[in-house]
């Protein structure tokens, strides 16, 4: 006989086998979607806590046992995937290499027997191992589709048959073996570019030559030249395009003043660091009444001088961007340009695209025009002694530049008003002997002087983004190159949130964007001088989406603009110099709308060359940083942790801002295991934590130049 439920009892629970068998239904009817572990629970109907967990053990198990894909951190999909992949391999010293599929799936491992000598990031196609239980998925390469860059940094070992390359990098297991014959005049100890010619297929060491030899390891030149060989970026300057600049005229004619509005009668200075030699953008300041202004945003006409398709214009695109290291710029454009011809030096009649603005008191633009200008800056301020005029209200000019500031106040006011988001952050910066050598580490952070200017070039960028991108209804806008920055990952949003509840704060994961913009910067206001202020600004901006340049507008969302372009820095961004050309065919001389493909894809190897310029400025950072503390082993220093990994803690050292790491090994007193949700190393003994934002004693062990790498230990 049934047994009869009692009503006050709940539903009896499914068990674990059917929520497999329904989750991988449903992934199954929606193949084409991925889902987080909410999206799951929701589809089938997960309330009860006790299933919830039983929901969150049974996608870990699918995954483990590829059942399902876990695409990114808690998003799943079906596993439908073909035992033939294609994507891009990845090398490791440790032979530990590993492939990552096109399809957004579990990355395979690829042992150095079943790796068919693939480079790193070489595009290949590999087959699957059948998967065995509680193992990782493993795969063979079969066929490379693509060669990556085969091109290696490291130092010389000359012996007397033959020679051979110790990389800097961790990307090769085993050294390149170079023959006598390829050395290119190197030796021992030199710094070189090697290039891989071949690597026998029985061979374990691949045979090369040197391309280029860069000087004697640990030369401060050489080393800085090598951070960009290592990065596939140029560091010397091509001689027939400089020679192609040293030919461009630096007379303005009268003909060509006649085609412009004549602004030179206007006050105008320009704010820079006072290191600068490029100078592109200058603002101007003329009284309209007693409370409406007209204020200049004037930039240097590059465009003018560089022709679409000509060598400089070649070189410049392939640059995409100037590069700024510890010690040096690498210039996107050939230094007579970018210091000389449109460098807006003081008393120097130059040449800009302006965006004139009219502006009441309150900071509200009544009007704007966009016109092709020629200027004469008055006066050339740093940013330093624009702040002292602003702090001290004396001086010549500071009537004016007081002016500019107020403005930009109520600009700066307005914008965070409209749910832009507040991440101001220091930044590094070392005092350097002659030979480029670290004598100290010093921090710089955003004043007045820096937010005046940054407020005007802002609203220049937005309005000529509105110009070409706001179209009537109906109405389709003509191509355009915009930066855009998407909203934050719900995910994240709610792993953030999760996170900082520990520290007593929380932030809105759900509602309007300028409500969730508005509670990000509350939170950055509320841990301002507390203990947690720098790891919770760290896990935010990893919140962030990545802000790229592309044709297809979404607005950007850090800063709440609904258009925003890059216009106020061609000197040394190419996508500047194509906003330009495009404003320049649209409005003056009315031109169709310019081909979007081809735009689209300038605007994803822009974006591509910003990422790796920045990795090499960090890595010529990291080198000053391991330089600076190789002196100092044997020091205690109190850190903060600032990352932590299943290999170590990585810390922070207070006064200087040094990362170094204490490796897994060193944590000898427990086995530790990494919480990555809740970014802890946990003692499975002792309980003992490592958390990240913890402070930390570590004393300095060792200081690794060629691997940019310090190592701490625990302070007795």
């Amino acid at each position: 006989m049934k047994k009869k439920m009692n009503p006050n009892q709940s539903e009896p629970k499914r068990k674990k086998k059917e929520l497999a068998s329904e989750i991988i239904q449903f992934l199954n009817d929606n193949q084409n979607n991925q889902y987080n572990y909410k999206q799951i629970s929701a589809a089938l109907n997960v309330t009860d806590d006790n299933e919830r967990r039983s929901l969150s053990d049974v996608l870990d198990k699918l995954r483990d046992d590829e059942l399902v894909l876990e695409t990114s951190r808690g998003r799943y999909k079906s596993n439908n995937r073909n035992p033939v992949l294609e994507g891009r391999f990845e090398r490791r010293s440790s032979g530990k290499n590993f492939f990552v599929p096109d399809d957004d799936g579990n990355i395979i491992f690829i042992s150095e027997r079943n790796s068919k000598h693939a480079m790193n990031t070489d595009r290949v196609r590999v087959q699957l191992f059948a998967k065995r239980k509680r193992s990782d998925t493993e795969g063979e390469v079969i066929e490379i589709l693509e060669r990556a860059e085969t091109r290696f940094i490291g130092t010389l070992e000359v012996q007397k048959q033959f020679a051979f390359l110790v990389l800097d990098s961790r990307i090769l297991a085993n050294d390149i073996f170079i023959p006598k014959e390829h050395l290119k005049g190197g030796k021992t100890g030199d710094k070189v570019v090697v290039e891989i010619t071949e690597w026998p297929e029985k061979a374990n060491n691949p045979i090369g030559k040197v391309v280029d030899v860069l000087g004697e390891a640990g030369d401060n030149d050489t080393e800085m030249h090598a951070i960009l060989a290592q990065h596939n970026l140029p560091y010397r300057y091509p001689e027939n395009v400089e020679k192609a600049a040293d030919k461009i005229s630096a007379v303005i004619t009268d003909e060509e003043i006649q085609k412009r509005k004549d602004l030179r009668n206007l006050f105008t200075l320009t704010i820079d660091p006072s290191d600068a030699k490029d100078f592109d953008d200058a603002l101007s300041l003329k009284k309209l009444s007693e409370t409406t202004w007209e204020v200049g945003v004037h930039i240097a006409d590059v465009t003018h001088y560089v022709k679409p398709g000509d060598i400089i214009d070649t070189e410049a695109q392939k640059r995409a961007t100037s590069i700024y290291l510890v010690d040096r710029t690498i210039p996107m454009l050939p230094e007579r340009l970018s210091n000389e011809l449109c460098s807006l030096r003081p008393n120097e009649d130059k040449l800009c695209f302006s965006v004139i603005f009219e502006m009441n008191e309150k900071g509200d633009v009544l009007n704007h025009r966009i016109d092709k200008t020629v200027i004469n800056s008055d006066l050339r301020l740093s940013y330093e002694e624009a702040q002292t005029l602003i702090e001290t209200e004396k001086g010549d000019y500071s009537n004016e530049v007081g002016v500019m500031n107020k403005l930009a106040i109520q600009l700066r006011e307005k914008r965070f008003a409209n749910g832009a988001i507040n991440f101001e952050r220091y930044e590094v910066h070392f005092n350097l002997d002659e030979k480029g050598k670290p004598l100290g580490v010093y921090f710089s952070e955003a004043k007045e002087a820096n937010h005046l200017i940054e407020e005007f070039m802002l609203l220049a960028n937005r309005t000529v983004a509105e110009e070409i991108g706001k179209v009537g209804k109906n109405k389709k806008a003509k191509t355009f190159v915009y930066r855009i920055h998407d909203l934050p990952d719900p995910d994240k949003l709610d792993t953030l949130n999760t996170f900082i509840t520990r520290f007593g704060h929380k932030i809105r994961t759900s509602g309007s964007k300028v409500q969730i913009a508005k509670s990000i910067n509350s939170l950055l206001d509320s841990v301002q001088n507390r203990p947690e202020e720098n790891l919770v600004e760290t896990i935010t901006i990893k919140t962030m989406a990545k802000a790229v340049y592309s044709t297809k507008n979404i607005g950007h969302y850090g800063l709440a603009f609904e258009y925003y372009s890059h216009f106020t820095s061609p000197i040394r961004r190419y996508p500047d110099m194509m906003v330009h050309r495009l404003l320049n065919d649209y409005l003056n001389n009315g031109k169709k709308s310019a081909d979007q493909e081809e735009y689209e894809k300038l605007s994803k190897h822009c974006s591509d060359m910003e990422l790796v310029a920045v990795q090499a400025e960090r890595d010529s950072i990291k080198y000053k940083q391991v330089e600076f503390m190789s002196d100092k082993i044997g020091r205690v220093y109190d850190g903060v942790i600032s990352g932590i990994t299943e290999w170590g803690i990585y810390v922070e050292i207070n006064e200087n801002k040094c990362e170094g790491m204490i490796p897994i090994r060193e944590l000898d007193d427990d086995f530790y295991e990494l919480d990555e949700k809740n970014y802890r190393l946990i003692g499975r003994r002792t309980k003992r934590e490592y958390r990240l934002g913890q402070t930390l004693p570590i004393t300095v062990v060792r200081a690794n130049l060629e691997r940019k790498q310090l190592d701490f230990g625990l302070a007795k």
